[in-house]
């Protein structure tokens, strides 16, 4: 049999005879034949592989997110080389030159990435995609994110519903979708009789913790009656600051988050939160980026998907003084 028909039978060509086809594939099973991925891919000018620069792993709506990315690679087939990000920003730069220097098919930053040079250089080199985040403006970039300025809002929305007037914000300290959240939920506090103070923290348990402590720490008429955090981590810091106070949740202080984590979804935790898509939002990014691997020309898109504001056990009308 000569190389060319062995090739089309392997490539799945229809071309080949079913007699043909299945003496090939005799042999190949009888031999334990693999394809060279290395010989494919300088013959196609792809690896096959994609890489993804995560904010922070231990982050869980990224996590879900990233989970969405892999499947939808793995139904593309492409496999996907993962780095996080959290580490330095020398070791930022590492994972990225080495994507850069492998040749990979396409770059998949996932979170809020501040734009370093770096990064600027890899977007330029690399087809790349943003998910989650808006940090990245560059004019070949595509982004799928979240609608966080409706978030914000759906968050004021429900807390003005159930009667509260006194209202906490713990509010990211950088990123654009953290301001986004804040946007939208302050917007649709002004101008209202509502008594808010914004709080600025990381989106950590410990920092949503801290913050949480010394505002529920004050006295029942100073103290706010609900609390909402812009990342579900930061909330359950909230959850675990109002224990240590023995205040009840959601009868002594409401707590909303942001996100929807499977955590937030756990009977005992049973947290009203925004839904930000984290499956949506990363199997579109898979989506932009295979369009833009066939065609790097095209125009810059951005596809926003949409929240949903789930409540849960976390929240009630504030109570009565």
């Amino acid at each position: 049999m000569s190389k060319s028909l062995v090739s089309l039978v392997i490539n799945g060509s229809p071309l080949v005879r079913e007699e043909k086809r299945a003496a090939v594939l005799a042999a190949v099973e009888e031999l334990g034949f693999r394809p060279s991925a290395t010989a494919r891919n300088l013959s196609s000018r792809r690896t096959g592989v994609v890489g993804v620069l995560v904010h922070d792993l231990r982050n869980p709506w990224y996590a879900e997110a990233l989970e969405a990315v892999n499947a939808r690679l793995h139904t593309a087939g492409a496999t996907m080389l993962l780095g996080d990000a959290r580490l330095d920003a020398a070791a930022d730069e590492r994972v990225l030159h080495t994507f850069v220097d492998l040749r990979l098919d396409g770059l998949v930053l996932v979170g809020s990435l501040d734009p370093t040079p770096a990064v600027l250089e890899a977007a330029k080199r690399l087809p790349t995609v943003v998910a989650g985040a808006r940090d990245v403006d560059l004019p070949d970039v595509d982004v799928s994110v979240q609608d966080d300025l409706a978030g914000g809002g759906l968050a004021a929305e429900h807390l003005l519903a159930l009667g509260h007037r006194r209202l906490a914000h713990l509010a990211g300290s950088t990123g654009a979708v953290m301001r986004l959240r804040e946007k939208g939920f302050t917007d649709v506090i002004n101008g209202t009789a509502v008594d808010l103070e914004v709080v600025r923290t990381a989106m950590t348990e410990d920092s949503g913790y801290l913050a949480a402590l010394e505002l529920l720490g004050r006295p029942a008429d100073e103290r706010p009656t609900a609390v909402f955090a812009a990342a579900d981590v930061a909330a359950l810091g909230v959850l675990r600051a109002a224990a240590q106070h023995r205040l009840r949740v959601p009868e002594d202080v409401s707590v909303v988050g942001f996100d929807d984590v499977a955590l937030a979804r756990l009977p005992g935790t049973s947290l009203t939160t925004v839904d930000a898509s984290s499956a949506t939002v990363g199997a579109t990014a898979v989506d932009l980026l295979l369009d833009r691997v066939a065609d790097r020309s095209r125009e810059r898109r951005t596809v926003v998907a949409p929240v949903s504001l789930t409540p849960r056990h976390t929240t009630a009308p504030p109570p009565s003084r």
